[in-house]
């Protein structure tokens, strides 16, 4: 049996985007001066008559892909996180979203994985902004094999589609080959005393956290991992809440508006389950530092998850 190397997620996506290219003749990629970085720049090798590097000018670049999807083509923007939900926020609120318009926009550097860049290249709110928009589809993929459900699910919506990708390595969680449809969720592990619920690269974080809390405690551990942030499965949540004590969101981003906050939303109007947020606790992280000394600090690690899930649990 071959061993799980960890795998990088930008790599992965841009090995994936140049199958899509094969399949897709109407995909025109636009990237915003980071095509190492983003990984686009596979698709810029195969396909370079169909790739446009629109530099440092991200208002710039998500006009001219609200023109070429109005002239029938697919575009797929490039661009950090933080980059695409904040400086171009107006330009995909009033040119895409509110047109409906079939643009995807594919950022990295999601959540705090651009590390010591610090603060202004964090993007700790983007899924708040995104998910707040109408016709937005947001996906936030947590394994290689989630990256490329997660774009391939994407170009078959006729619709602005947001895929927040982070700056990471990941082992495979995901290991079915088949792909749910991109309003399902994947079920990693099934209990009935409590369910951790995850997104994006907290899908490993989850898995190691439920082998814990099982083998060390005896707890038995829902695990349920959203690829999509919106549409969200909202049937999945109501059942959970229905069936189990505590709900335990985890997530790279802020507690308000994310992950948390769309469980909340509907986990709120069933009024069984107590709900617990865990994540970027509303505040910059600083001092800047790689990922994982930022995920420990705001105790998202696995041993501090553990030991604030047995807190809540014995009160």
């Amino acid at each position: 049996m071959l061993e799980n190397r960890p795998k990088n997620l930008r790599v992965e996506y841009g090995k994936q985007l140049v199958e899509l290219g094969k399949k897709y003749s109407n995909i025109i990629v636009l990237e915003g001066d980071l095509k190492e970085s983003t990984q686009s720049i596979q698709f810029q090798g195969s396909f370079p008559d169909r790739f446009y590097d629109m530099g440092i000018a991200e208002q710039n670049m998500v006009g001219v892909a609200a023109g070429l999807a109005r002239c029938g083509k697919v575009p797929v923007v490039h661009s950090f996180a933080s980059f695409i939900s904040m400086k171009a926020c107006e330009q995909v609120r009033t040119n895409i979203a509110f047109q409906k318009l079939n643009v995807k926009l594919v950022v990295s550097h999601a959540g705090v994985s651009a590390g010591s860049a610090g603060t202004t290249h964090h993007a700790i709110e983007d899924i708040a902004i995104m998910r707040s928009m109408p016709n937005m589809t947001v996906m936030v993929p947590g394994d290689a094999v989630d990256v490329k459900y997660c774009i391939t699910e994407a170009l078959r919506i006729n619709g602005p589609v947001y895929i927040r990708i982070s700056a990471s390595d990941a082992i495979d969680v995901i290991l079915s080959k088949s792909y749910p449809t991109y309003k399902q969720s994947y079920l990693i592990n099934d209990g009935s005393d409590i369910a951790l619920i995850t997104t994006g690269i907290t899908l490993s974080i989850g898995q190691d956290l439920t082998k814990m809390l099982s083998n060390q405690f005896g707890i038995k551990v829902k695990h349920l991992h959203f690829s999509t942030i919106k549409p969200i499965n909202q049937d999945v949540i109501v059942e959970c809440a229905k069936n189990v004590k505590w709900m335990f969101t985890i997530e790279e981003h802020n507690v308000i508006g994310g992950l948390g906050s769309a469980v909340a939303e509907i986990s709120s109007e069933i009024g069984n389950a107590k709900l617990h947020r865990f994540g970027i606790n509303d505040h910059y992280c600083s001092p800047p530092g790689t990922q994982q000394y930022i995920l420990e600090k705001e105790g998202l690690s696995v041993d501090s998850l553990q030991m604030e899930i047995k807190r809540l649990l014995s009160e």
